[in-house]
């Protein structure tokens, strides 16, 4: 019998339901000072025992493995995994999980990440699966609520790396020299002296209603600005909105002033950055348009030499959540592959979990690389969708990244035993 007809038995003719409900009580069962409840846990772990030697009984040649999956899995979930094993012929052995509307969200988890997702997380884990947190964060909030979701003991394991501000350091504890790389402290100094001018004047130049509405992110390089509503509500995007054009002047303008630039073809410079801005990306074209700020300048007239420092540099626009400047030399994939460097991942597979356009580009390595699958939610970008429905379609629900990471252990499982 062949390994899908043995999963179609398995999930058809097993109560795995009730498997999968036992092993969710043993894995989260709240650990309290109680006789009581110490006796109910291990009532369930028997059960849970009671039901996996049924199914290792109906499969004498697989039943250990058959019954991981049924605890662990869903029957499409398993499927899946068999499907990825086929596809690839090995496991997943990192995992590069962005954070924010990723793991946790805040229309539907509260923006907590899910108990579920941090336990499956602890669980591969301890089974010496290193974890790449990426995201745009800075470093302390992140290790904040990492130490808090995962404990200090993870964190700190020295199989645990945070890149951290979409790339611009990469955070490793236990790694000696390598624990800490501060990744922007290699760019040049014409892009570096770019970035001081706009920080130094990005708050005291806005106007009264952007200080009022805003928050400068507190980055230890890129600079974003945060909105003061809450995040996705109507008064947020409409600042978030403003601080876009804001900030494109204020580049367009730092970029005139330390820039080796020659004409500009009867443009400004502000004008000729938001054209080129507005080219590279349809979600700031359309904001631009609805500020009626779109240029009279084209991006065909931007000159070579200020292309050349412009494409350097990253405009990151999430609606209604931040407008960031950053720059391309110092992406999450540049951080990413820091991570793997000092976490001695010679030959990843990974899963890249992201709902961004730079969780994109890392998507994009890993494929261009064979060295990795992407997922994402279903409400990431549409861009972020499109790449995902076209590899390996693993699109989840919102606040269920613990659907992927279960697709992940069937998966594993099914390459563990060859």
């Amino acid at each position: 019998m062949g390994q899908y007809d043995q999963l179609y038995e398995l999930y058809n003719e097993h109560d795995t339901d009730t498997l999968r409900a036992l092993q969710n009580l043993v894995d989260l069962f709240p650990l309290v000072e109680s006789a009581v409840a110490l006796d109910r846990w291990k009532e369930i772990n028997e059960e849970l025992e009671d039901g996996k030697e049924a199914v290792e009984d109906a499969f004498p040649d697989v039943g250990e493995r058959f019954a991981d999956l049924a605890a662990r899995a869903r029957q499409e979930q398993a499927f899946t995994g068999l499907d990825l094993y086929k596809k690839y012929g090995r496991p997943v052995n990192v995992f590069v999980l962005d954070v924010d509307e990723t793991l946790r969200s805040t229309g539907s988890t509260d923006n907590e990440i899910p108990r579920e997702t941090l336990n499956l997380l602890t669980e591969f884990h301890d089974a010496g699966v290193p974890i790449v947190i990426c995201t745009g964060q800075t470093l302390e909030n992140v290790k904040g609520f990492a130490i808090q979701g995962l404990g200090s003991q993870i964190v700190h394991s020295g199989n645990l790396s945070i890149v951290y501000e979409t790339g611009t350091g990469v955070f490793t504890p236990r790694h000696g020299a390598g624990t800490k790389q501060l990744l922007y402290e290699d760019l040049d100094d014409e892009i570096q002296a770019v970035f001081d001018d706009v920080r130094t004047r990005i708050l005291s130049e806005a106007s009264e209603e952007l200080r009022k509405g805003c928050h400068l992110q507190g980055n230890e390089f890129n600079i974003t600005m945060k909105p003061n509503f809450e995040t996705g509500s109507d008064a947020a995007e409409a600042v978030i909105d403003q601080a876009l054009v804001y900030e494109l002047d204020l580049l367009g303008d730092a970029v005139a002033t330390h820039g080796e630039l020659g004409d500009a073809s009867g443009h400004s410079v502000p004008d000729l950055t938001r054209a080129y801005y507005a080219d590279q990306d349809p979600e700031i074209h359309a904001v631009l348009e609805s500020e009626g700020a779109l240029p009279d300048a084209a991006a065909t007239d931007v000159p070579a030499d200020l292309g050349a420092i412009l494409e350097r540099i990253d405009i990151g626009y999430y609606e209604g959540d931040a407008a960031e400047i950053g720059t391309l030399e110092l992406s999450k994939v540049v951080g990413v592959e820091a991570a793997f460097d000092v976490l001695g991942i010679e030959d990843p597979f990974a899963v890249v979990m992201g709902d961004s356009k730079s969780d994109l580009r890392v998507m994009r390595w890993v494929q261009e690389n064979d060295a990795g699958i992407a997922a994402a939610p279903e409400h990431a970008s549409q861009s972020v969708v499109d790449h995902v429905e076209s590899t390996d379609d693993l699109i989840f629900e919102q606040g269920r990244a613990g659907d992927i990471l279960r697709m992940v252990y069937a998966l594993n499982r099914f390459a563990d035993e060859g």
